[in-house]
C-alpha cells in the first residue's frame, strides 16, 4: 500500500505517526463543511449534546459555543482521536460541560433519552450499518431529540467515489439512502439539503 493510500485509510480510525498526522489536518480541513452544516441550527434549547465521531474535537468545541449551557459529550473509536479531542476541549473538560469517550457507535453505552441533540460530521461513511448505528442515536435522544448528518460527499460525486475505492470500508451514502436508514430507525421530519456549488449534503431528522 503506498504512502498516500496509507495516509488517508486514517481517516476512518486514526492510528499511530500518520494518524496524528490525519487528526492535524481534520479540524481546519472540515471546518468550512462544519461551520455549513451547523448554519442549518434553528433556534433550539439544547441542554445536552452528543458528537458521534467527535475526530479532533473542534466540532465539539463549537457546539459548547453555540450552547453555552449545554453539557456537550464526544464519541469516537480511535484512541488517538480522543486523547485530540480531550487536548482541544480541555478547558470545557475541566470545567465539567464536556467529556469526550472512546466508543462505538453502533453499541453506545450513553444514557438513554437523554440528548437534545446528536451530530455526525464527516462520519458516518464508516459506520458499520446505518439502520443499527442511526438507532443507536435515536437511542439515546430524547421524544422530539434532533439528529444532523453533515457530507462531503452526496454518495455520487467523483471525488467521493474515488476515496472509496481507495480507504478501505468506506461508503458514500446518498440523501436517498441516508433518508432511508433515519425513517427505519425511528425518525421523522427528515430534511435535506445540498450546497449550491459542491456535493455536500447535511440531513437532520427529529426523533418521532
Amino acid at each position: 500500500m503506498g504512502l498516500f493510500r496509507k495516509y488517508v485509510n486514517q481517516t476512518r480510525k486514526p492510528t499511530g505517526f500518520l494518524g496524528k498526522m490525519m487528526l492535524l489536518g481534520m479540524n481546519g480541513g472540515h471546518a468550512k463543511l462544519a461551520d455549513w452544516g451547523f448554519s442549518h441550527f434553528s433556534a433550539m434549547h439544547v441542554e445536552k449534546a452528543a458528537d458521534l465521531g467527535c475526530g479532533g474535537g473542534r466540532n465539539v468545541g463549537i457546539l459548547l459555543k453555540k450552547y453555552p449551557r449545554a453539557h456537550v459529550t464526544g464519541v469516537d473509536y480511535s484512541a488517538l482521536s480522543v486523547e485530540k479531542s480531550r487536548k482541544h476541549n480541555q478547558k470545557s473538560i475541566r470545567e465539567g460541560r464536556c467529556e469526550i469517550l472512546q466508543g462505538d457507535v453502533s453499541d453506545l453505552s450513553l444514557p438513554e433519552e437523554s440528548y437534545d441533540l446528536a451530530t455526525a460530521f464527516e462520519t458516518i461513511y464508516f459506520w458499520p450499518g446505518l439502520e443499527t448505528c442511526f438507532a443507536q442515536a435515536a437511542k439515546i435522544l430524547k421524544q422530539g431529540g434532533v439528529f444532523l448528518i453533515c457530507n462531503e460527499s452526496d454518495g455520487v460525486d467523483a471525488v467521493g467515489k474515488k476515496f472509496e475505492e481507495i480507504i478501505d470500508g468506506m461508503h458514500c451514502y446518498t440523501v436517498e439512502e441516508i433518508t432511508a436508514a433515519l425513517h427505519s430507525a425511528g425518525f421523522a421530519q427528515v430534511q435535506s439539503d445540498r450546497h449550491p456549488s459542491k456535493p455536500w449534503i447535511t440531513v437532520t431528522a427529529r426523533k418521532a
